[in-house]
């Protein structure tokens, strides 16, 4: 039996998130600038987009860029925004002919506005779809979601339009960037690191992890499939016993 026929369709992750790691060092490793690592992720992000697509995951969130990565090297960051906005244009057909619409979140002020423009073009030309929602998580952190959230919070209470009695949960999770999709079931990690790096540090409270040793660049349909077998063997308790669920 292969591995996307093990896969319970009936109890498929509604929202999977990826931390997309390890291009440069692929690259490095094949002698290559860390550029060409980048470059040969998009084909990575195809084929688990459109895998994700088929199986019917609703919302697959990939994170590209940190608020963090703005202070590497100037030469390489600039490569990034330019792949950025090739893709933007690139993988438009690919997304309409999918039924996936895109959208992005994070720190948005700080783009190019070229490249900014390009996202919003897409974003508008695939909001009519319905498949699944495909985010970039770009110039984003969990810190700076969270900050960001509280600021906004903050505002509306010095503005006199809400309480602080009124702040619970969900009206946080309603000032993320996020807000509008449930919470990731499941978050791979590529590269064999063993960290969450700042992602979605609010949303991942009850994720699932699964890292794996292999690169983004090599990352296909199969370890996709492989990771969500993993997910479906797992029992998730949200802090409850064993004996709760069974009841």
């Amino acid at each position: 039996m292969s591995l996307k026929e093990q896969i319970n369709i009936e109890r498929l992750p509604k929202h999977i998130a990826v931390i997309m790691d390890g291009n440069g060092r692929w690259a490095k490793e094949q002698g290559k600038p860390r550029i060409f690592g980048h470059r040969s992720a998009i084909k990575s992000v195809r084929e688990v987009s459109e895998a994700c697509a088929e199986l019917g995951v609703s919302y697959l969130t990939l994170y590209a860029f940190s608020t963090e990565n703005w202070s590497r090297p100037m030469d390489e960051v600039g490569g990034l925004m330019k792949l950025f906005g090739e893709s933007m244009v690139n993988e438009r057909e690919t997304l309409l002919k999918n039924d996936v619409s895109f959208m992005v979140r994070g720190d948005l002020a700080r783009l190019p506005k070229p490249i900014y423009d390009k996202m919003m073009e897409l974003i508008d030309a695939t909001k009519h779809c319905k498949r699944m929602e495909l985010n970039l998580a770009l110039s984003y952190s969990g810190r700076w979601d969270i900050t960001q959230a509280a600021r906004k919070l903050a505002q509306q209470v010095k503005d006199g339009k809400m309480n602080p009695e009124d702040i619970d949960e969900n009206t946080f999770a309603a000032s993320l960037v996020t807000a509008g999709m449930p919470d990731p079931e499941l978050l791979i990690r590529t590269s064999g690191e063993l960290r969450i790096s700042n992602f979605l540090m609010w949303q991942l409270a009850y994720s699932e992890l699964y890292f794996t040793n292999k690169y983004w660049p090599d990352f296909r349909k199969e370890d996709l499939y492989a990771a969500i077998v993993d997910y479906q063997h797992r029992e998730r308790r949200f802090g409850k016993t064993s004996e709760q669920l069974s009841k």
